[in-house]
């Protein structure tokens, strides 16, 4: 595993646009720090995002990871680049040459995909360990090591993604036309879930969990209503806001099930291929 990791971060390395996409990235995820800056003073109305409680323990691991988890698509640039250029230079072929497998080489991106997902996982468990500690209002053991489930379903949720994208820059070789085919695959899962919603509205959710992009967005749902001050007003305009937050052991089999298929898909065509 060593040996095949240290192959392509030596390729990382010695890509420039790489290396800025990966930097800006973690860079992105460490600004989450900046929403404790955030504040308005409008006269005697004093607003300060901090202290309605987005980092209070344990509720920081579901708000900091779904955010977190939308600047993914940086990294998605970096794996799908990391393909192309695979083809583009010529390595892919220098690399079975030399003497590595098609079997060796797929996992040589495989250990990348999981490694970029396990460092994103700890940076934002460091990220948001440093906030809480600094801004909840509880700090008891207990608390602070509940739900950390969702840094687990982080990991799962960037493994997939990164997965799906390292399948579409081996398919498509390019990395702006993988890139825009995974746009295009977001939209026509965004217009078969309307399409379910519109005719068959009961069992929509039922179906379009088992879709890729959409059992990841799945993972973690949107932390926003669970707020004590969002659910105090909605409930004095009559609202219910009741919504299941927590993560499914079958959203994650699901997920994890797209990643092995995603992984053999991408080994079948290099496999097929004459490179």
């Amino acid at each position: 595993m060593l040996r095949l990791l240290s192959i392509e971060y030596y390729k990382l390395v010695k890509s420039k646009a790489s290396r800025v996409l990966i930097i800006a990235y973690f860079v992105l995820l460490t600004s989450i720090a900046l929403i404790a800056a955030i504040k308005f003073d409008i006269g005697p109305i004093k607003f300060h995002l901090a202290e309605q409680g987005i980092f209070n323990f344990p509720y920081i691991w579901h708000f900091n990871t779904y955010v977190a988890a939308i600047f993914k698509f940086f990294l998605l640039l970096v794996i799908v680049s990391m393909m192309a250029n695979e083809y583009s230079n010529k390595t892919l072929k220098q690399n079975l040459i030399d003497g590595l497998s098609k079997k060796e080489f797929l996992l040589s991106k495989f250990y990348t995909v999981i490694l970029f997902s396990l460092v994103s996982t700890v940076f934002v468990f460091i990220i948001s360990m440093i906030l809480g500690l600094i801004y909840s209002d509880y700090n008891e053991p207990s608390i602070i090591f509940s739900d950390l489930e969702f840094l687990l379903a982080f990991f799962v949720k960037l493994l997939g993604f990164f997965s799906f994208g390292l399948f579409l820059g081996i398919l498509i070789k390019r990395s702006a036309f993988a890139v825009g085919a995974m746009f295009v695959w977001l939209m026509a899962e965004g217009f078969f879930k309307g399409m379910l919603y519109w005719k068959f509205k009961p069992n929509a959710e039922t179906v379009m969990q088992f879709f890729p992009l959409e059992s990841m967005s799945n993972l973690i749902n949107q932390p926003g209503s669970r707020l004590n001050a969002v659910q105090t007003v909605a409930k004095q305009v009559g609202e219910d806001l009741s919504y299941d937050y927590a993560v499914h052991w079958y959203e994650i089999v699901i997920v994890l099930t797209w990643t092995a298929i995603f992984i053999f898909l991408s080994y079948r065509l290099l496999k097929k291929r004459d490179l």
